[in-house]
């Protein structure tokens, strides 16, 4: 950063801010930590016996150094190539019609809200209302710090029961909703997409209109022939800013399909991973009779199903992580309050 021509390049020098970002998050907790854990062990050899006061506050000290330490397995566990990356989040409705949508609709918000308490941004990439509420799927780029890392666990089929708000007999619906994760891409990711294997289709946007929106063929939806992968994109006004959004998107899950094929390949030879489709519910919200929210694989739970769906998933994703680390291990106890 301190060469002269560090800022001739803008989109190199931002990436090399972004990674001294990344190196300072990981390095300044466990300096923090140290320092924590040098000064209350010289605390606790001059601290007095029969000296109460002193000894509840070491108390409090202690406890804070048990929660740093924790935070600080959650950031190894965080230790994946792609972990540091920013994620590209697709919400999609399952069958069932007006229902299903509305779920998509709160799991967008859900994941917006905890987007927010983070102070990571957002960027529609594509945004399809339902046809009469709610949302049929919405693809976003999320960017910030280990931004995929939280967010990988994620994926799968999310499950909604509840009395319904668009049935006149309020009877109980289950609705469903897929959640795909993706890392984004670097620039200089060695992806090749050969012009060729490109079906490039432009079409009217859809949505609740503006200036040139509805009017002109801005939207564009690319398809990878060769492995089938489509892309839409219809968040701006021009159809060439369209386009290079969604190439953008296409190479960042050509890039995770190849890395997810090398997984698997080692997941077959070490019987070690599972993969989710649709069809594997990993996390079920219920809202009638009783509120819960419960994860599948990891045995995490929470009786506060509102709290969840505000935003509140660091719990869920940290016991993602420690899963994913021993997905053999038994589930741990958990919170039935």
């Amino acid at each position: 950063m301190a060469q002269g021509d560090f800022w001739s390049d803008q989109d190199r020098a931002n990436r090399t801010i972004q990674s001294l970002k990344a190196l300072k998050a990981q390095r300044d907790p466990i300096i923090r930590f140290e320092h924590g854990l040098r000064d209350l062990a010289e605390l606790v050899s001059l601290t007095p016996a029969d000296d109460h006061a002193s000894l509840a506050q070491l108390g409090t000290d202690l406890a804070d150094l048990e929660r740093q330490c924790g935070q600080l397995e959650i950031q190894r566990l965080l230790g994946g190539p792609m972990d540091s990356k920013s994620a590209i989040l697709a919400v999609h409705s399952g069958a069932g019609g007006t229902e299903s949508c509305d779920w998509t609709q709160m799991l967008l918000r859900m994941y917006r809200r905890w987007v927010e308490e983070r102070g990571f941004s957002t960027e529609v990439i594509e945004l399809l209302p339902g046809e009469e509420a709610g949302v049929k799927t919405a693809t976003l780029i999320i960017r910030g710090p280990y931004a995929y890392g939280y967010l990988q666990g994620e994926e799968g089929v999310h499950r909604l029961v509840r009395i319904s708000p668009f049935d006149a007999n309020k009877r109980r619906h289950t609705s469903f909703a897929s959640v795909d994760v993706v890392p984004e891409a670097d620039e200089d990711v060695p992806v090749d997409i050969k012009e060729g294997d490109l079906r490039i289709d432009v079409y009217r946007s859809s949505g609740k209109g503006g200036q040139s929106v509805n009017t002109t063929d801005s939207a564009v939806r690319v398809t990878h022939l060769p492995t089938g992968i489509v892309v839409t994109c219809q968040d701006e006004r021009s159809q060439l800013q369209n386009k290079a959004k969604a190439l953008r998107v296409l190479k960042a899950r050509i890039a995770d399909q190849e890395r997810r094929k090398r997984e698997e390949a080692a997941a077959r030879e070490y019987q070690s991973k599972q993969k989710i489709e649709w069809g594997s519910q990993i996390r079920s919200y219920v809202l009638h009779p009783y509120s819960m929210v419960k994860d599948h694989r990891t045995g995490e739970e929470t009786g506060n199903a509102q709290a969840v769906l505000d935003g509140k998933l660091d719990a869920f994703m940290e016991a993602y992580l420690k899963w994913k680390a021993n997905p053999h291990a038994p589930p741990p106890e958990t919170d039935r309050t």
